[in-house]
């Protein structure tokens, strides 16, 4: 048990910004294991994008470039919310580096032409 969290391509945009059933072919950009200060900061923009699950547990939210841009910052400031859940471990800092290549590679996948969205289960 614990906090897995993944970054998924997808090829359809979605409907609405948040809680959407993703379509069409799917394929991981990123995983994390028990990383929740990244959950948090997921779990605010969920929240600013107008989701209202009480539980932000299965629940998606779309990624932007400008998601991708401010969680950059957030990044390379520290600003990543500290954030505690049953079985979610722990951030230490030393994702920094592997959260910085997927701003990178996220911002791929969107020049490309696809479209990106968080989910977590716990």
């Amino acid at each position: 048990m614990g906090l897995d969290q993944s970054v998924m391509r997808i090829e359809v945009k979605p409907a609405s910004p948040v809680d959407f059933k993703p379509e069409g072919e799917q394929s991981e950009v990123q995983y994390w294991r028990k990383h929740p200060n990244m959950h948090g900061w997921m779990e605010h923009l969920y929240r600013l994008k107008g989701g209202s699950a009480e539980s932000f547990n299965c629940v998606p939210v779309e990624l932007t470039l400008e998601d991708i841009d401010s969680l950059e910052q957030a990044i390379r400031n520290g600003e990543l919310p500290q954030t505690s859940g049953f079985f979610f471990g722990q951030s230490t800092g030393e994702e920094a580096d592997r959260d910085l290549q997927f701003c990178a590679e996220a911002r791929k996948v969107l020049a490309d032409g696809g479209f990106l969205y968080y989910d977590s289960w716990w």
